[in-house]
């Protein structure tokens, strides 16, 4: 396995999720695919103007609206990958946001109408998310997160995954530790 101590912020995500891949049955090949595909989730967002990313407060609703099409910009810049492969991170990009239950979804999508893999990522992302300080916030203490996405079970996300995804960061301290680190 990779040096988890060398990678960067943005690829403790797509590692993540392919430990959480692996951890809910998930072939190697695909799991590796999910974490391709997780590494390249928020690609969108080099195209939103910095004074939006980088705001010290709460977004309006214009603003909001903006940071929403990353997702789908993110798609499209990607539409020349061929094969399964382009698929699925086209697909990452685009529905990435989307909760389990659909009520506060970007597009109006519920997990059961996605891949399996978007959910996968959707975690991930969330948990690094709040792990991680931001411009306009302080990064959240570690029992914190996991308290919030163990309370969005069956509303943010699938209860299956929020199961093995907190069994797998609670029985393992190192890559608890590690993951946290990395969002510092």
């Amino acid at each position: 396995m990779l040096d988890i101590v060398a990678l960067s912020e943005e690829k403790t995500a797509s590692l993540l999720a392919e430990l959480i891949a692996l951890e809910c049955g998930e072939r190697p090949n695909k799991a590796r695919q999910i974490r391709t595909a997780t590494a390249l989730h928020d690609i969108g967002k080099l195209l939103i103007p910095d004074s939006i990313l980088q705001k010290k407060g709460t977004l309006n609703s214009n603003e909001f609206e903006t940071i929403k099409t990353h997702t789908v910009l993110g798609a499209y810049m990607l539409s020349g990958i061929q094969g399964e492969i382009g698929k699925m991170i086209r697909t990452v990009c685009e529905y990435h946001h989307e909760w389990y239950d659909g009520t506060k979804s970007y597009w109006g999508k519920r997990a059961s109408e996605l891949p399996d893999y978007v959910p996968i990522v959707s975690i991930c992302d969330v948990f690094t998310a709040l792990a991680a300080k931001r411009s306009y916030k302080e990064p959240w203490p570690p029992e914190k997160v996991l308290t919030y996405i163990q309370n969005q079970s069956g509303t943010q996300f699938d209860p299956t995954l929020v199961t093995s995804f907190l069994s797998l960061l609670r029985s393992n301290d190192r890559i608890m530790a590690i993951f946290l680190e990395k969002m510092k």
